[in-house]
């Protein structure tokens, strides 16, 4: 439980970041990528709350289909969450935020809560703790604050907040919010002065927020409340009530309720933050060679200047090429002139359309016991590299469509078939019919590797008939 002057983070683990294709995508977006170093942007962001005296345990909010995903990335790093809210719809942040402060006031407290995005990069760990702690003061006394960053180029891609000082340290009063501007406005913005990019991240008091949506949004504050009180508990998480929640409006906490009050605060973040919303901000944030280009991965260049080249599973080899984004999978290669990356998303929506799965999946797919990838597939047959985690179990299943033959690469499997169960070891193979009940365990220490071989006359992942499965799906 916790005290009404503490912070409890509220984490939203939502998006998609389409504009990051081929690497994001709906099955696997940005936030849970390694996209500048060893920890995901999710990580990052739970790893900068620790310099915060005093900080609560977080809330994370984040759809079911992420839900395992944020569990297992939050536990990488020693974070333990206090609970993870799973959101049957996509919501935008004024539900996600009101389901979390709703949820934080269910034992009778009223913490300052602290709205992020998962999905954000600042190296500053300590001005960010700086501010925070600022916003923090003016939201104990009642406020409703946000954080905006300094400025450092004419962006046009992020909103503004325009305010002025109150005389209170760093703590400004909002005088308005304006929506991304024009290269010449976003000009204008510099050079006047105490112009802000809106950074998305807020900090007030629970009931403060409650009472504010009750007063701007109050349809958005009935929904919620309904799909908390209707809401289940599953395992570590909570998930919220279905039906409740499809009604809730979609909205920002910038137009349900920061853009109606009237002396919202402002604390300003003197920090190289990024959104990380295309490949040339990946770029801009990278560490560059000395003909600036930004090399990750396996990649080689030659008479190559100004570029990001990102190799995931092979090298990727570059010359006479200026201002150009490469970017390796193992299923698309992407490449873009720097200048029309915002070009990305429509790239997504194009294959979208066309019913293209390379624009939502992954051919690596992860599960709660570990993943597969997809490296090859015919008429009538399927093979997949299946890595799973130690202790962890497949569900009870069969399929009406397919047989299937593992064969054990490392590690040890204990194998369910029908009424019996056996041990294989490396170099092992068991062989599953059509039809048959079976499961897969690895009782080890280490991962277990292995290849499985489908063949039939259909290989979709919608012919599992789930019998019994420990992770609590259907």
């Amino acid at each position: 439980m916790a005290s009404d002057n503490q912070i409890v983070p509220v984490v939203l683990c939502g998006g998609t970041g389409s504009r990051l294709w081929p690497l994001s995508r709906d099955g696997y977006p940005k936030q849970f990528l390694r996209l500048l170093g060893e920890h995901s942007l999710l990580q990052d962001t739970l790893l900068r709350l620790r310099e915060i005296p005093d900080i609560a345990a977080p809330i994370l909010v984040s759809n079911e289909a992420h839900r395992f995903v944020v569990a297992e990335q939050a536990r990488e790093i020693g974070c333990t969450p206090s609970t993870i809210l799973l959101e049957p719809h996509a919501r935008n942040t004024a539900p996600a935020a009101a389901v979390a402060a709703l949820r934080a006031r269910a034992d009778g407290a009223d913490p300052l809560l602290l709205v992020l995005p998962s999905d954000h990069l600042i190296r500053d760990r300590a001005a960010f703790a700086a501010a925070v702690m600022a916003a923090a003061k003016a939201a104990a006394a009642g406020e409703v604050a946000t954080l905006g960053v300094v400025p450092t180029f004419p962006a046009t891609g992020y909103g503004y907040i325009k305010a002025v000082p109150t005389g209170d340290g760093p703590v400004m009063t909002v005088k308005r919010f304006v929506e991304k501007p024009s290269l010449d406005q976003a000009t204008d913005f510099l050079e006047e002065g105490n112009c802000y990019w809106n950074s998305g991240m807020f900090l007030f008091r629970a009931s403060v927020y409650l009472d504010a949506l009750q007063q701007f949004a109050p349809d958005i504050l009935l929904a919620s409340q309904q799909a908390v009180s209707r809401g289940k508990s599953d395992l570590d998480f909570c998930r919220l009530d279905p039906d409740a929640f499809a009604v809730c409006p979609s909205d920002s906490i910038d137009y349900a309720v920061m853009e109606h009050l009237r002396s919202a605060r402002m604390v300003p973040l003197a920090s190289d933050w990024s959104d990380v919303g295309s490949w040339d901000a990946v770029w801009k944030a990278a560490d560059k060679t000395q003909d600036n280009n930004a090399a990750i991965g396996n990649v080689i260049t030659h008479e190559a200047r100004d570029c990001l080249v990102h190799a995931s599973h092979r090298m990727v080899a570059v010359a006479g090429l200026d201002n150009v984004i490469v970017v390796e999978t193992p299923d698309v290669v992407l490449v873009v002139h720097k200048n029309h990356a915002q070009d990305v998303k429509q790239l997504v929506e194009a294959l979208r359309a066309r019913g293209c799965p390379e624009a939502t999946q992954h051919r690596q797919v992860y599960r709660p016991w570990g993943s597969y990838d997809s490296v090859d597939n015919g008429q009538r047959y399927q093979v997949k590299r299946i890595s799973v985690k130690p202790g962890a179990k497949l569900s009870l299943q069969k399929h009406h469509h397919r047989a299937e033959h593992w064969v054990v690469v490392s590690g040890t499997a204990k194998v369910r078939r029908g009424d019996v169960e056996y041990l294989l070891t490396e170099d092992q193979s068991t062989y599953i019919p059509i039809g048959e009940t079976h499961s897969l365990e690895n009782p080890g220490r280490i991962p277990l590797e292995l290849i499985e071989i489908q063949s039939g006359s259909y290989l979709g992942e919608d012919d599992i008939i789930r019998m019994a499965d420990i992770y609590g799906r259907t």
